[in-house]
């Protein structure tokens, strides 16, 4: 079946119905795995101790709220150039979802901050430009609540959302492009990664079991927003219906 013919909300609840308990169950492993091999086999940092066992909260909260926007982006072209039925179905449930996993990531990197910097927050490019992120989300979410139409209220968020990709190279290369407190890129590189990898394998443990549990949580909300639409579609068509015609309206008396 082409990817096209998930448009169809019909068939995309039958594939949610049938892939989400696979993906739910396969989340919860690699989570049991990810926190035993993070807490109970990783050694201690020789220079931070068992504070660095943050990292293995830290980092994927990290990857996954830029990766959860990024959703949103194809999602919001999906929306306004393929105009695909579930596009804006897609972007609106990964906001929520978004939002979560960047306040994971300022809340963790505050606390793992403090006894490495002496400070729980620092007004540098990538503590900046995350909280940036986390605004737009919050920015997104209330744009949808405020619009009744839903349809009006994702074509409105596609676009403010395409302007806020700006900001996803900027939290990229911030720490290459300006001076930061905060370390640069050390898994992800041209050269290799540079963690040993006794920490390295738990936190890319970690790190598949949170994007597992991304898609968990945005098919089972995608799942809800289908049926939300569909109820606010059948009310009104009921207070539509019940509405008295022309034909039904009282007659003067003579």
């Amino acid at each position: 079946m082409a990817f096209w013919d998930y448009a169809n909300p019909t068939r995309f609840l039958r594939f949610v119905q049938v892939v989400l308990p696979w993906l739910t169950g396969l989340c919860l492993l690699l989570f049991a795995v990810g926190l035993y091999m993070s807490f109970f086999v990783a050694p201690e940092d020789y220079q931070q101790g068992d504070t660095v066992r943050i990292m293995y909260i830290h980092v994927p909260a990290a990857w996954l709220c830029m990766m959860c926007y990024s959703v949103m982006t194809l999602s919001s072209i999906g929306t306004l150039v393929w105009k695909h039925p579930l596009a804006d179905v897609s972007a609106k449930s990964a906001a929520p979802i978004g939002a979560a996993f960047t306040f994971m990531a300022l809340v963790t990197g505050s606390l793992w901050g403090k006894p490495m910097w002496g400070t729980y927050w620092v007004w540098d490019a990538r503590l900046t430009s995350v909280l940036v992120l986390f605004i737009m989300y919050l920015g997104l979410m209330t744009l949808w609540r405020t619009m009744e139409d839903p349809i009006k209220a994702g074509k409105a968020a596609a676009v403010l959302t395409l302007v806020g990709a700006l900001n996803l190279p900027i939290i990229k290369f911030s720490v290459d492009w300006w001076n930061t407190l905060h370390q640069p890129a050390s898994v992800m590189r041209f050269d290799g990664p540079t963690i040993h990898p006794d920490i390295l394998w738990p936190l890319l443990v970690m790190a598949v079991a949170f994007t597992l549990m991304f898609f968990v949580l945005h098919l089972m909300a995608m799942r809800n927003e289908i049926l939300r639409r569909r109820v606010r579609a059948l009310r009104m068509r009921a207070a539509s219906a019940a509405q008295p015609g022309p034909a039904g309206a009282a007659q003067p008396a003579e």
